[in-house]
């Protein structure tokens, strides 16, 4: 996940890479050291990986299932790194790689521009099943990983990696934080009928699984790029706002079809609009 929090993108866009912390390598990567896992990091995992896949059910879409069962990410405990990367990246070219914890924005888009995911090399404590601030192991792989078995996500999740790169380069980087959020962490789509949750800050979260899906509070929103890109976001609450797609595969076409320096040029003229907004091209998908 990025390392700015909203409140710098927004005002800021991409701040300059500081100096990779001890025994980490120049592009922030660490050894996962899995070996060194405790039975309590284990067991956290086990007890997350549980309810979350229980609850998931019916609530995700059914690629998320597969890619689960594709990469063998039931199996107890934390997953070893290796065994994990030897089969995705034979099914899609990706490897997940260790960090420290959040890394720069360019840092970040780099890894993803280079199919490779970047995943926190750390556990949350058994006291904090249900919230934790910095995306985790479980956040991370659990979240991300089991879509990025699937070519469609894979591939653009990698052209986000490249759209990353140019819109830091373009001082562009909060339309493309919002793109990120409102697809791979925070994203529905259509499925049989009903939405269904693709994007990983939900799928890795027992409250927002519920809240997503089932809650009056927020509005479900027809996904449109303009819109996307105008709309700022919380990090520190459940979601005001979700976009809906017709079908999480079709994200990628969508971003291709469009120029996106050409698009943030011209949303420069336009104001930006709060989560809580409605327009009356949004409620299609309500």
């Amino acid at each position: 996940m990025l390392q700015n929090d909203n409140h710098q993108r927004e005002r800021h866009g991409a701040l300059a890479s500081p100096t990779p912390p001890t025994g980490a390598a120049e592009d922030w990567t660490v050894p996962q050291r899995w070996d060194e896992l405790t039975a309590e990091d284990h067991w956290v995992w086990d007890t997350l990986f549980a309810r979350q896949q229980t609850l998931l059910h019916g609530r995700a879409v059914e690629a998320f299932g597969q890619g689960l069962d594709v990469l063998h990410l039931s199996r107890p405990g934390v997953p070893n790194f290796d065994e994990l990367n030897d089969k995705l990246h034979r099914r899609t070219g990706w490897t997940v790689v260790a960090v420290p914890g959040l890394v720069p924005d360019d840092v970040f888009f780099r890894h993803l521009s280079e199919r490779r995911f970047p995943a926190g090399n750390f556990i949350r404590a058994a006291d904090q099943l249900d919230y934790l601030e910095e995306p985790d192991v479980f956040h991370d792989v659990f979240g991300h990983v089991p879509l990025l078995a699937q070519p469609d996500v894979a591939d653009f999740m990698q052209a986000l990696g490249h759209l990353g790169l140019e819109a830091v380069e373009l001082g562009a980087l909060h339309r493309l934080a919002r793109l990120y959020w409102y697809t791979v962490e925070f994203g529905l789509a259509r499925e049989n009928g009903a939405f269904k949750i693709y994007g990983a800050g939900i799928l890795s979260s027992f409250g927002e699984s519920h809240y997503s899906l089932e809650s009056a509070k927020p509005h479900r929103l027809n996904f449109d790029l303009r819109r996307v890109l105008r709309t700022g976001y919380r990090t520190d609450s459940f979601q005001l706002s979700y976009f809906v797609i017709d079908r999480f595969e079709d994200v990628l076409k969508l971003v291709l079809r469009n120029d996106l320096s050409a698009l943030y040029e011209e949303l420069d003229r336009s104001p930006d609009l709060s989560p809580c907004s409605i327009e009356e091209a949004d409620l299609l998908a309500a």
